[in-house]
């Protein structure tokens, strides 16, 4: 589907060093969430624990959500042809 001259049915068109600072930062914040597991103890498991979940949080929901489809106007993607 063609927008203004521009193939828009191909999400990643000219978008590859963007695509990999965005690999890179999102797979230091998973790494980082399972390095925090490495203090868990019985005498100290909640900052670990919540650490962790915070920074698996942000790595998979902001690429999901926020960097995803989900708010991207229906009229521009391939799937809605007329």
């Amino acid at each position: 589907m063609y927008s203004n001259g521009k193939n828009v049915a191909h999400s990643g068109q000219g978008h590859m060093a963007g695509n990999v600072i965005a690999l890179v930062v999102f797979f230091v914040l998973f790494v980082g969430a399972i390095y925090s597991l490495s203090f868990w103890s019985l005498d100290n498991a909640w900052l670990p624990g919540i650490a962790c979940l915070v920074l698996a949080m942000l790595a998979f929901g902001i690429p999901q959500h926020i960097l995803g489809m989900s708010d991207r106007d229906p009229a521009k993607t391939s799937s809605q042809q007329d």
